[in-house]
């Protein structure tokens, strides 16, 4: 006689019957279902085994109760999104929470790449810069207007351009007479070095830092021929067309400081008084 195969549960003879094995042990279709099969989440009754049981996050449906939760179209076979855990096709769901593109104003797809900037969202090809239209995409970009701009477009535009090399200037420049320069291209006319942050001086429009302009143009002094630039407040005597620095204003013979005293001068020297007598 053959031995019995019933199912654990209800104990039914499963010979000629659908069954279902757990860990090995037989279960009639039923008992499997009240025992083991998760419950619809719409309609909270237990999915028959032999139908469709559709899964997403550890949560099921029939396939007949799988539906928007908007609309009511059957989800099965078709993309779908959700929201605080309820399902929605993706049509429904654009319409109620994705952004619109700041650009054409549609709605932006769940799932295709959009770029973001201070709260407004872009299509991936509209978010594009408004001179040239090309799509910005991950480079640099400035906005102005509430336009946006790739940097060779904004320099071409709006950024002033260097006097001395016609380029725009992106970061901070010097401005002399009115005129923009680039700091590199602001430069001594004679030592071509960087004046900006030092003290220069200009002569029939160019720019000179003090120590070219004093050797190129500052008189020299009688005494010790260096230049007399006068600038700063530096003080310096002038007589007969001859330039002294203070300092240097000393009588020929006894080396007596001139300034403020009488002098007199004999075949040229400057002299003070005394030594005038003992001439």
């Amino acid at each position: 006689m053959a031995e019995r195969y019933d199912c654990m549960q209800c104990a039914q003879s499963l010979y000629g019957q659908k069954y279902i094995l757990k860990d090995d042990d037989p279960f009639c279709v039923k008992c499997y279902e009240q025992l083991f099969s998760s419950s619809c989440e719409v309609c909270q009754k237990k999915p028959a085994k032999m139908r469709c049981d559709l899964s997403y996050k550890d949560r099921h449906w029939h396939s007949e109760c799988f539906l928007c939760v908007k609309c009511e179209r059957s989800l099965v076979d078709r993309p779908f999104a959700t929201k605080e855990d309820m399902p929605m096709c993706i049509e429904c769901y654009s319409g109620e929470y994705s952004s619109k593109c700041h650009a054409c104003l549609k709605t932006i797809m769940p799932g295709t790449k959009k770029m973001e900037h201070r709260g407004n969202s872009w299509h991936e090809n509209c978010f594009a810069c408004n001179r040239c239209q090309q799509p910005i995409g991950t480079r640099s970009f400035i906005q102005k207007d509430a336009n946006n701009y790739c940097l060779p477009c904004y320099e071409k535009q709006f950024a002033m351009q260097c006097v001395h090399c016609k380029k725009p200037i992106t970061t901070g420049g010097v401005n002399y007479r009115d005129q923009p320069w680039h700091k590199e291209c602001f430069v001594c006319t004679g030592c071509k070095q960087q004046l900006a942050g030092q003290r220069f001086t200009s002569r029939d429009d160019f720019a000179y830092c003090l120590e070219c302009f004093c050797n190129l143009f500052a008189k020299k002094c009688a005494a010790c021929t260096a230049p007399i630039s006068g600038l700063g407040g530096s003080k310096y005597i002038s007589f007969e067309q001859r330039q002294w620095h203070n300092d240097c204003f000393n009588c020929k013979r006894c080396c007596v400081s001139l300034v403020g005293r009488g002098f007199l001068t004999s075949k040229e020297e400057i002299l003070c008084p005394e030594c005038v007598k003992d001439f």
